[in-house]
């Protein structure tokens, strides 16, 4: 495995493990806020901080490619988010963490149509594994419950998300720098959710952030969570495409229960174990097997 090979699964990894781990800021954040006021006001810490770090404005060669950046914001920032928190209204937490989960499985058959990559025997048999082994971690002994609406919008979530991962293989191909794409993305992502905002209600208690574990909790989603992780997601699905960086999508379930063992107090099960170890096996299987490209065409 070549250094920017490596770099990229590390990159990968680090975003899944911190996407993991949101779930704990924003159990503790919506005690004063909306959900669609935490998704905006972290979106907009994040791209405040990306400004800071690389304030040099970004000059698009071709205008056409701002249709790609604004698609990239519309899919992974702005309606990612909503549809996965409009359905937690609707169904059960378990049920929105296993459907969006399918994501990976979404994201090859778009690189498929719009690429040509193809996908060996083992990616399938990966993704199984690793769906099986997340049902057994959401659910953990639990009746299922279907709510077909909440379901769905669960479902759209993941659709597009797989969208958003193929927009940002073709962003990533028009050699702008990762934070400044990043930023962009951003920008429009947070331009979108003005006109959801003004539907849902955005009026958020900013003085509730005096208290420093609710100014914790939101730095930690809006610097680590937001501007870091998009980043270094953008930049792992440049070294590795956008399948195999999917992939770690399986990850987040894995690492949610883990850390809300540690922050929240609450039990890992012996059937959790068992589902963390095939998730893990699957994505191991994923990875490591079961991709190969048959094309390099954008």
């Amino acid at each position: 495995m070549d250094g920017g090979v490596w770099t990229g699964h590390m990159a990968a990894l680090f975003s899944a493990i911190v996407w993991g781990i949101t779930f704990v800021s924003t159990k503790a954040l919506l005690e004063d806020f909306e959900p669609v006021e935490i998704l905006i006001v972290r979106m907009s810490i994040g791209f405040l901080i990306l400004c800071v770090l690389y304030p040099r404005l970004l000059h698009v060669t071709d205008r056409r490619q701002e249709l790609w950046f604004a698609g990239a914001g519309l899919c992974g920032i702005c309606l990612y988010y909503l549809l996965e928190n409009i359905a937690l209204t609707y169904t059960m937490a378990s049920n929105v963490g296993v459907i969006v989960a399918v994501a990976p499985f979404f994201t090859a058959i778009l690189t498929r149509l719009m690429y040509g990559d193809g996908l060996g025997r083992g990616f399938l048999l990966g993704f199984v594994i690793a769906m099986a082994g997340i049902c057994v971690i959401m659910f953990n002994g639990q009746e299922l419950h279907v709510d077909p609406l909440g379901d769905a919008l669960a479902f759209l979530a993941a659709l597009v998300w797989a969208f958003y991962s193929v927009i940002l293989r073709k962003i990533g191909t028009f050699g702008y720098g990762t934070i400044q794409t990043t930023r962009r993305t951003f920008m429009y992502g947070i331009l979108f959710m003005i006109p959801a905002a003004m539907v849902l209600g955005f009026s958020p208690d900013l003085g509730a952030l005096t208290e420093p574990r609710m100014l914790g909790h939101m730095l930690f989603l809006g610097v680590v969570a937001s501007a870091m992780c998009f980043a270094t997601w953008g930049f792992a699905t440049r070294r590795l495409g956008a399948v195999e960086t999917s992939a770690y999508i399986y990850l987040i379930p894995v690492v949610t229960v883990l850390s809300s063992a540690a922050f929240l107090d609450e039990e890992i099960t012996a059937l959790a174990v068992v589902g963390t170890a095939m998730t893990l096996a699957g994505l191991i299987i994923s990875e490591f097997v079961g991709i190969r490209k048959i094309s390099k065409k954008q």
